[in-house]
């Protein structure tokens, strides 16, 4: 009984002082927490003495206790509160509003992008739309239904990655060219069509300066009646002008292809040494940027278009000879390396 009275004094005269208490020193309400709320302080005390209480005196103190404790927790909760406010508000009155603010660092486009989205708008201008296709590719679609025979090269381990080799639908590997959205492309419906196929591709090949085992592409269809070659060259030779500028040479020369016949690759003047020659040209003057030709009728037949009635013209390039030519990159490792020194040079690309 005594031990009761006792505790009951103290928490009425704690009480009394807790409800006096007041400050807008961050210190002093410091002191008031580590005095009361701390792991040595009264509250603590209190419930250590709380321990030797009989059992039906605890009902009623346990009560008081616990509201004496919510109270010492509550002022200081209100007072810390008001203090920061006003440390808040010191602050803020010490800002000027008029001086200019620090600024953020803008982000930069990749030059690949850059360089698709340039290729697309052009073709664009000539009613080619945008389509594209899965990057693992099943047999049919990356070689059968192009006209690649059982032994071609490219087939082999050693050129392409294959996920998976037999099965009901063939061998399942990393798609090789967008040449495989152009057979989805004409599997799907009938001409016309006019179509280009961004994307990325992959091949089997040692990573150096002038080669990557993956890379990107953009190819394009067109499949209409009475296409001509002349057709493919004049639209080739558009794009080159817009995008190398007016005065740029173009030559075609004799090429094969399995999906294309007759095939042919287009070659540019350099533009870096306009001709004159240099390493990239190879001292010959002229740069091949891409593959092209008319549409090989066994394709067509096997997409269930009528070769008789209808024909096309496609053409593949990479991106990434287009983005060296353009930018005079020399090392195609750069576009895959993130390096932050190399990708701000492109800061002020809008497009």
């Amino acid at each position: 009984m005594y031990i009761w009275r006792m505790l009951q004094d103290q928490i009425t005269q704690y009480t009394e002082e807790i409800n006096a208490f007041d400050t807008n020193n961050a210190a002093e309400l410091e002191q008031f927490r580590i005095r009361f709320l701390g792991t040595k302080g009264i509250i603590k005390d209190i419930f250590d003495e709380f321990k030797a209480v009989s059992p039906e005196e605890k009902r009623t103190l346990g009560k008081v206790l616990n509201q004496f404790k919510q109270l010492a927790e509550a002022k200081y909760q209100t007072l810390n509160e008001t203090i920061a406010d006003a440390h808040g508000a010191t602050e803020g009155s010490d800002l000027d509003l008029t001086l200019p603010g620090e600024g953020f660092e803008i982000g930069t486009r990749h030059p690949l992008a850059i360089v698709r989205r340039e290729i697309i708008e052009i073709f664009n201008k000539l009613g080619f739309s945008v389509a594209e296709g899965p990057e693992i590719e099943d047999d049919w679609h990356n070689f059968s239904a192009l006209n690649f025979p059982e032994e071609h090269p490219a087939r082999d381990m050693q050129d392409t990655f294959f996920i998976k080799k037999g099965g009901e639908k063939g061998d399942i590997a990393l798609r090789t060219h967008t040449s495989s959205v152009q057979v989805r492309m004409m599997e799907a419906g009938q001409p016309p069509f006019r179509a280009l196929m961004p994307g990325r591709v992959y091949r089997n090949e040692a990573i150096s300066a002038r080669a990557h085992c993956f890379f990107h592409q953009v190819e394009g269809l067109y499949v209409d009646e009475k296409v001509s070659f002349a057709d493919l060259k004049q639209t080739l030779f558009y794009f080159v002008q817009e995008l190398y500028g007016e005065g740029t040479k173009v030559r075609f020369r004799p090429s094969y292809f399995p999906f294309t016949e007759p095939s042919a690759e287009m070659d540019i003047s350099c533009s870096i040494c306009k001709g004159a020659g240099c390493q990239m040209c190879k001292g010959s003057g002229w740069v091949e940027i891409l593959g092209c030709g008319m549409v090989d009728p066994n394709v067509l037949e096997n997409c269930g278009i009528d070769s008789k009635k209808y024909s096309g013209f496609a053409f593949g390039m990479g991106i990434e000879r287009i983005a060296n030519l353009k930018f005079e990159i020399k090392d195609l490792r750069l576009f895959s390396e993130n390096d932050v020194r190399f990708l701000k040079q492109y800061q002020s690309a809008t497009i």
